[in-house]
């Protein structure tokens, strides 16, 4: 794997040599089944340009949290271009980033992404909750005939036998899927986006407390109204604030050993959506190893 230098990294931040990195950004621009808006393969580089503009003092979490983390950045490189073949590649990364000890954040791309960039770390934890933010459930077992699609997400997912599902945030899906929730909600736990008011925050975390995490993030999670740069967009969503308690909520009762955000689909000359991003995963990596054992 080869590296950005620090200044073109994520958050373009001075080179700390005493820093040992804790965690390895991933650009992977996934491009292959996107059903409305385009636009993913965009997403990486503009958030990684977008956390140039980050500051890097936490006001809540009263530090920097980068000096704490050590962050390195994978120099943007050539995806596979069949599917199957770029999800291997997607796979074989994370595995080498978690043969190192250290934690991988995919930055996508589509969601179909997720099965691959989780695969390596169910094979090394004996079971794994997927913490899933999102608009939709992706829970079918296939769309316009592809397995592998953003619309298949979970389901993928759900094929590992050591996985279960945490999803936050859902206020759309079919009929079938529906079906499919509720003939496995063994597996699946939903806290849907429309009772939100109502989400009972400890139970979340006793769901979660001292598990193994994966965190799986659809930028079109937050409602429509603050972020329409995604290709399926949704009104009645999160803002920022309740995802931050969320996932603050998340962090500090759970062990988050891997992650990923995806569906940003960059509007030309709107940069508020890709600063919104960026800041997203800044705040997921200060949350991470602030709670960290």
């Amino acid at each position: 794997m080869k590296f950005l230098d620090q200044k073109k990294g994520f958050l373009g931040y001075e080179a700390n040599t005493s820093t040992n990195e804790k965690a390895v950004i991933v650009p992977f621009g996934l491009e292959k089944t996107v059903s409305y808006g385009g636009g993913t393969k965009n997403g990486p580089i503009e958030i990684i340009k977008a956390s140039h503009q980050v500051e890097l003092y936490d006001e809540e979490l009263k530090t920097e949290p980068y000096k704490k983390i050590g962050i390195k950045t994978i120099k943007p490189f050539k995806l596979k271009n069949k599917l199957s073949l770029a999800l291997k590649q997607l796979s074989e990364i994370n595995r080498k980033i978690l043969s190192s000890n250290k934690l991988p954040l995919v930055l996508g791309g589509e969601h179909s992404l997720t099965s691959a960039a989780l695969k390596p770390i169910v094979e090394k934890y004996d079971e794994v909750i997927v913490v899933h933010f999102d608009a939709h459930a992706d829970l079918r077992e296939e769309y316009n005939g592809n397995k592998f699609s953003h619309a298949t997400a979970l389901r993928r997912c759900l094929d590992f036998k050591n996985v279960k599902i945490i999803s936050i945030g859902i206020r759309n899906l079919s009929k079938s899927e529906m079906i499919f929730y509720e003939n496995n909600s063994e597996r699946i736990t939903i806290f849907w986006a429309k009772d939100k008011a109502k989400w009972n925050l400890d139970k979340i975390a006793e769901m979660v407390l001292n598990k193994n995490i994966y965190i799986t993030f659809d930028v079109d999670v937050f409602d429509s109204s603050i972020m329409p740069a995604t290709g399926t967009p949704e009104p009645g969503g999160l803002f920022w604030d309740e995802v931050m308690i969320n996932l603050k909520n998340i962090c500090q009762s759970g062990n988050v050993v891997g992650a990923d955000i995806n569906e940003l689909a960059p509007i030309k000359k709107f940069d508020s959506y890709n600063f919104l991003v960026a800041k997203l995963t800044y705040k997921m990596l200060a949350y991470i190893f602030n709670f960290k054992n």
